[in-house]
């Protein structure tokens, strides 16, 4: 059984954990986030989970994390989002001048942009880059000593999804290499998939974005903080077809989360009802799990096509958004950690229970 929440001190920190959502250059949002996190004494890390961009911010942060402590990850992860801009300098995927005339992030607007948005429907990767050139893996071979990670007290999850059965796979910190970052952040229409063990994998955001599971059966810690960069609710009905996919995906990438949020909500409210059914360790550890959700409305401003915006600007603009909404949570609910949620898992129970 987890340890209970005491108070909590820069001598006596609560333990916990992250869980890191995937969204290309917008996970320069979770950077900032993460960066709040480690400036709080009071707060321990135990546990990261991380899909896609999560996990490239989850491997960053625990190489950091081993050479020296929170001043270690954060440089880590500042090296790293440095060289994913460096790199980009060089893709004709480019703003187009008015665009950054106006200070529009997206991309909508950009030539390259449009041609490899129809170009990506009508030809396969393994048409257009049979050569199978990713320049991540090279910056996160330049960036991750993925070695020392296996022996890092930082646990961490990464997940990708298993391209035969449509499962997801979880890869823990023994596992830890590029090719299970790469496979986490694997879109099949921009990437060819990736082997490990005999089996192709895809994105993990088509199967847990990211997987709290791991977390709740393995973390010591109680109080997960989820860092959510794919909007939930878009009040606005798509009517172009950028528009649409750019909500599929969406969608998409959001549904394995809010699976696993209404089985959080659904044991909460069954052993409420029914104290019997503490006695059983899963039943309990699900019930008991403590959640918080740090994200922003920027997110849903920026636009789809500016996941493929790495500029310095954009990503440190993104930085200083997550460090600000981390502070703000942390101010609000500095005395709910340890002791209760602040996710409303009623809300998300009663409305499903509302169309059952």
């Amino acid at each position: 059984m987890k340890s209970a929440a005491s108070p909590r001190d820069a001598s006596n920190p609560l333990l916990v954990n992250l869980a890191l959502q995937g969204g290309g250059s917008h996970g320069a949002f979770t950077w900032g986030v993460i960066e709040r996190i480690l400036d709080d004494p009071s707060l321990k890390l135990d546990s990261v989970t991380g899909t896609s961009a999560g996990a490239m911010n989850a491997v960053a942060l625990a190489h950091g994390y081993i050479e020296n402590g929170p001043a270690g990850a954060k440089a880590s992860l500042e090296a790293f989002w440095r060289r994913v801009s460096d790199a980009a300098r060089f893709s004709p995927i480019q703003r187009s001048p008015l665009d950054v005339m106006t200070g529009n992030w997206t991309l909508d607007n950009s030539p390259g942009y449009f041609f490899f948005d129809i170009f990506s429907r009508l030809l396969s990767p393994y048409e257009t880059n049979p050569a199978n050139i990713n320049p991540l893996r090279d910056i996160l071979e330049e960036s991750i000593d993925f070695e020392r990670l296996k022996q890092s007290t930082l646990k961490l999850y990464v997940t990708a999804t298993n391209v035969r059965t449509g499962l997801p796979r979880v890869f823990r910190n023994a596992e830890m290499t590029a090719d299970v970052v790469l496979a986490s952040a694997c879109l099949p229409l921009m990437h060819q998939s990736v082997t490990i063990d005999g089996d192709s994998y895809w994105d993990g955001g088509f199967s847990g974005n990211p997987l709290l599971t791991p977390l709740i059966h393995e973390s010591e810690a109680q109080d997960t903080l989820l860092v959510q960069i794919n909007p939930v609710e878009r009040q606005e009905t798509p009517r172009t077809a950028r528009e649409i996919l750019d909500r599929l995906n969406e969608i998409s990438f959001n549904s394995s989360l809010k699976k696993e949020l209404r089985g959080i909500a659904m044991f909460r409210r069954a052993v409420a009802e029914d104290g019997g059914l503490d006695h059983v360790d899963w039943i309990r550890q699900w019930s008991e799990t403590r959640l918080h959700r740090i994200t922003s409305p920027t997110l849903m401003t920026v636009g789809a096509s500016s996941k493929l915006n790495a500029e310095w600007a954009f990503l440190n603009m993104l930085r200083e958004e997550g460090y600000s909404s981390a502070d703000q949570f942390l101010q609000t609910h500095a005395e709910d950690l340890g002791v209760r949620s602040t996710f409303d898992f009623d809300a998300i129970l009663d409305t499903v229970l509302e169309q059952v």
